[in-house]
């Protein structure tokens, strides 16, 4: 059962150029919710913006009862959310969706992260940690300024390599090379990735060839967030599906990302 209501924002920065980081007071959620999962926000208090905006849960914290919400203005109702106030309210629904799993068999895992798709990771690394399991974070963005999370990864004492577009920091050019390197070595026996659909390709390609299993949380504009107006759907490959004999693709399937998602396996 998820909570829907008004919150105080108690927290409210920009951290990057058109990136804010927003923590919400709200205990209902906080001690429901799981990495992975998202909240749906209305950033006005009339029916203007008529839809919530689904932003991922970059932060969990039962103990205070707050969450965190790392966003990119990308039009007006998140260009709304960037003008709100410390002490002041919005309305959010949630925990929505399925989030990460971590299966028992992970000793060392692959987080591979593409610009905003940084913010559903923290939760997961965290719980990674706390499972003790070996992992390692690539992160993607087109530029230093654009890079997220860095700091906070490497607090985790979680090793991080970054790769931009421009080359200002780190490998100039995408995550995906850094993950071609990365299992030139000893691998992973398991991986997790946010970011934009052509990263995630890519990316499920690579870890295709080498054999190794994960999940991955797809961006998506939705309208209820809760699975009725199919807004969502996204073609997904069915689990277990193999190159047919005749050459024929994968079977796919059409799934929900608000609810069968945002984690897909």
């Amino acid at each position: 059962m998820s909570y829907s209501g008004i919150t105080e924002i108690v927290w409210h920065e920009k951290i990057a150029p058109d990136h804010y980081l927003m923590r919400v007071l709200a205990p209902e959620i906080a001690k429901k919710a799981k990495p992975g999962q998202f909240v749906h926000v209305l950033p006005g208090s009339t029916m203007d913006p008529l839809l919530r905006r689904p932003i991922s849960l970059h932060g969990i914290d039962p103990a205070k009862g707050t969450i965190s919400l790392l966003y990119r203005v990308v039009g007006r109702g998140t260009k709304m959310m960037s003008e709100m106030s410390v002490n002041g309210e919005i309305d959010v629904m949630g925990p929505l969706g399925k989030g990460f799993d971590i299966p028992d068999k992970i000793r060392k895992a692959l987080v591979v992260g593409g610009g905003i798709g940084v913010a559903p990771l923290m939760p997961l690394l965290q719980s990674l940690k706390h499972y003790r399991i070996e992992t390692t974070v690539l992160l993607g963005a087109a530029g230093k300024d654009y890079l997220l999370g860095v700091r906070q990864i490497e607090g985790l004492g979680i090793r991080v390599e970054a790769a931009t577009d421009d080359g200002t920091y780190g490998h100039k050019g995408f995550v995906t090379d850094l993950v071609s390197r990365h299992l030139a070595g000893p691998k992973p026996d398991y991986f997790y990735a946010c970011g934009p659909n052509p990263m995630l390709s890519k990316l499920a390609q690579i870890m295709n060839r080498a054999g190794i299993p994960g999940q991955v949380s797809l961006e998506e504009r939705m309208g209820c967030g809760v699975g009725a107006c199919l807004a969502c759907v996204c073609k997904v490959k069915v689990a277990g599906a193999r190159q047919q004999d005749s050459g024929a693709a994968p079977e796919f399937e059409y799934q929900k990302v608000c609810t069968d998602g945002p984690v897909f396996m």
